[in-house]
């Protein structure tokens, strides 16, 4: 039977979360393909981490190295590309990140193999993967069926929700000839500031978009989130105007978010953005905009102008809460 191959991202010995999505995404598609998913896992004293990954995956495959325990694409590459031409997987997944974007191009030259980047869904038609790809700023889905029997694709972070693990894979080790990479080192991770407030922890979100038009306007939705009890946040154009600082930024570029209530306005729903913030509780759009592409992932919209709205549901919520 053939094999999903799902790459292993994890950084400071912490599986992150696109691992766990790509793994759900995975198992999908493998029922349409008649396969088995397999969880590639390179790293250094990874045990722990494999044990958590195979309730999730088929078989665990790992290779377990001092010289994989933090990332080097070079060094990946090399592994993965022996553990592709050994096992022949019909689709290798790896994340659309930092590290996948290193990684993915260069390993799909060396094999000579077909690459979809920045997936949103994964299908399958007679044998054949079919990926969705958003274009025009997120306002078109874009199907697109691979050539060939193999296939390399990188998956957008929140693209699947997690499912909860229901298979007790078999972990297999594999050894693997390393060779160093003098031009190529890890140095360590640079990580970012913390800001006053982590949105990332928020359980309400009330998110301001290019909309709001000035920065004298931005107080008008600060008391929104005051009074709802939550807290402030934003999409890229108000980081770049410097009206928010940047660890308010929501979006591919900035934090992922699952807050129970994501309150959106004037925000017209770039894929960037919802990215960020696709698997909150509830999202809730007010946009002036009718097509505004924020409203596809809305469980409720308001097409207003948000001047006239955001003062009124104030006041509202005031009023509930006695």
């Amino acid at each position: 039977m053939s094999e999903i191959f799902v790459l292993a991202e994890h950084r400071n010995g912490e599986l992150r979360d696109v691992t766990f999505e790509m793994l759900s995404g995975a198992r999908n598609l493998a029922d349409k393909m008649g396969a088995t998913v397999t969880a590639v896992l390179l790293g250094s004293g990874v045990n722990e981490m494999a044990e958590k990954l195979k309730s999730y995956a088929n078989k665990v495959l790992v290779v377990d190295d001092p010289k994989l325990e933090n990332f080097n694409a070079e060094i990946y590459q090399k592994v993965l590309s022996k553990l592709i031409k050994d096992h022949k997987p019909v689709v290798t997944l790896i994340g659309h990140t930092a590290f996948g974007m290193d990684l993915a191009p260069a390993l799909a030259v060396e094999l000579g193999l077909p690459l979809a980047t920045d997936c949103i869904d994964l299908d399958a038609v007679d044998g054949r993967l079919v990926v969705t790809r958003q274009i025009y700023s997120g306002k078109v889905n874009a199907k697109v069926a691979l050539k060939g029997d193999q296939f390399i694709a990188t998956v957008r972070s929140g693209a699947f929700s997690i499912e909860e693990g229901a298979l007790n894979g078999e972990i297999v080790t594999e050894s693997v000839t390393i060779e160093d990479v003098p031009y190529r080192r890890f140095l360590g991770y640079e990580e970012a500031e913390v800001g006053e407030v982590d949105i990332t922890q928020a359980d309400y979100i009330v998110s301001v978009g290019r909309a709001i038009k000035d920065q004298e306007n931005i107080p008008l939705v600060q008391e929104l989130a005051d009074v709802l009890g939550g807290v402030l946040a934003c999409s890229r154009p108000v980081v770049d105007k410097n009206w928010l600082p940047k660890d308010r930024q929501v979006g591919s570029s900035g934090k992922i978010v699952k807050p129970k209530l994501y309150l959106a306005i004037g925000i017209s729903g770039a894929f960037q953005h919802v990215a960020g913030m696709k698997d909150s509780g509830l999202i809730v759009a007010i946009n002036k905009d009718p097509k505004a592409p924020i409203f596809n992932v809305a469980d409720y919209g308001i097409v207003d102008d948000l001047f006239k709205v955001v003062p009124v549901l104030k006041e509202k919520i005031k009023e509930i809460k006695g």
